[in-house]
């Protein structure tokens, strides 16, 4: 057992020793001349600013260089699990040559896209071909060795050089053959690595601080969105309390002040009062727990979040089945923002997909709570504008989390929901 374990693991980082030697070679091959074409083409159009041939050429230009380095980011995600983060600006469709010449100019991460180019043909070219120097370097000292040396060396006072060793006979040819060895034990622990290197330094100067200012974007927008939310939030308890609670405990100090008066003229209509009195405070006091529930339903929290949805699921018309998976709770705030999107999702399919039965699922993993609700009914559900859905996505993203909907016509619709968080 230990013999093939062994067997498969080296030809895993042979096969992965070879893989990344051939494509540190393809990329060699295509990023000098691309880098360099597109450099040069980049640095004319911009000479060319000034008498308006650049207006025309320099989109064009950029553009070009903006697919080649998201083909790069293609290959560094596809190969090496290295993400390389863009934020690129939305151009003007309408406006004319000069606005999106220098619209395009002032994007930071165009102009990011072409300060990578002299660094990928100057750099990234090294790490790139590295690899494959690594994997080819050893094969001629194994030919070297095994008696190529005679077709260099034909005489006494010639030598060959193999990196440092001097070829001159058999001998040094043997010492030409093991330093290849050294350096092809060298490959299968740094040809990998190499490769990744590449795709990381194209990240450093192609990512920058892409990520961070759009994660600054993304959390300024939730962030009104949030005060927005909160504001109306708070209009609607007031309104609640304002129209429900607090007019029907009106009505009962009214009616206990009218039984005052009647206790001893008219003791049955004061007993009706009293009964009516009754009925208002617990109907008050329902109202009041409703409040209570739509702001922090009791049982999220006293039990979590598995029991609060599933008692969620218990007052829906559909029969809802609920799979939860969770070892402790996460902060009060992100359950909460789970719950009322689960809550809201669950709206939805009860009133537009049609379905007649609805799958819950929340588990956590990799660090995010992830809660997934499927129907089976008609399909069709977007996020957009004035949706619940976009409500939903706007609750999530002041905690960094995301949604995601898949709903073909026809159904069936499945939403995800991730956040961010640990569980305690």
């Amino acid at each position: 057992m230990n013999t093939d374990t062994k067997s498969d693991d080296f030809r895993d980082r042979a096969k992965a020793v070879l893989l990344a030697g051939v494509q540190g070679l393809v990329l060699a091959l295509v990023v000098l001349p691309c880098g360099i074409a597109f450099f040069a083409l980049t640095l004319v159009s911009l000479a060319l600013i000034p008498l308006g041939i650049g207006l025309v050429t320099t989109p064009a230009v950029l553009t070009g260089v903006r697919a080649l380095a998201d083909a790069r980011r293609r290959l560094a995600a596809e190969w090496c699990g290295v993400r390389i983060p863009a934020v690129y600006q939305p151009l003007p469709r309408s406006a004319n040559p000069w606005a999106r010449t220098f619209a395009l100019l002032r994007d930071p991460q165009v102009r990011r896209d072409a300060l990578w180019l002299p660094v990928d043909m100057t750099a990234g070219f090294v790490t790139a071909l590295l690899p494959a120097v690594l994997l080819l370097f050893p094969v001629e000292g194994f030919m070297l060795a095994a008696g190529m040396w005679r077709a260099y060396v034909h005489g006494p006072g010639d030598v060959y050089w193999y990196a440092f060793v001097p070829v001159t006979g058999q001998v040094s040819a043997l010492g030409a053959g093991a330093l290849g060895a050294v350096v092809l034990v060298a490959a299968s622990r740094f040809a990998p690595r190499l490769l990744t290197a590449h795709f990381r330094l194209t990240r450093a100067v192609l990512g920058g601080d892409a990520e961070l200012a759009e994660r600054v974007r993304v959390l300024t927008e939730t962030r009104q969105d949030a005060v927005d939310t909160s504001a109306a939030e708070l209009r609607r308890i007031e309104r609640d309390l304002h129209d429900g609670a607090q007019a029907r405990l009106v009505a009962m100090g009214m009616d206990l002040g009218t039984v005052e008066m009647l206790v001893e003229q008219d003791p049955a209509q004061a007993k009706k009062l009293i009964a009516q009195a009754r009925r208002n405070s617990a109907e008050a006091l329902e109202e009041l727990r409703d409040l209570v529930r739509g702001i922090h339903p009791p049982v999220l929290a006293e039990r979590g979040l598995g029991d609060a949805v599933r008692a969620l699921a218990l007052r829906l018309p559909l029969p809802v089945e609920v799979t939860v998976e969770l070892s402790g709770r996460a902060d009060a705030p992100v359950e909460s923002a789970a719950y009322f999107a689960v809550s809201e999702v669950l709206t939805n399919a009860v009133k537009h997909s049609g379905a007649d039965r609805v799958w819950v699922d929340v588990h956590h993993t990799d660090g995010r709570l992830r809660v997934s609700v499927t129907d089976n009914g008609q399909g069709g559900a977007v996020i957009g504008a004035g949706s619940g859905l976009a409500g939903v996505e706007r609750r999530l993203g002041t905690f960094d989390g995301v949604l995601a909907v898949g709903s073909p016509v026809g159904g069936p619709t499945m939403v995800t929901m991730e956040i961010p968080c640990v569980l305690s």
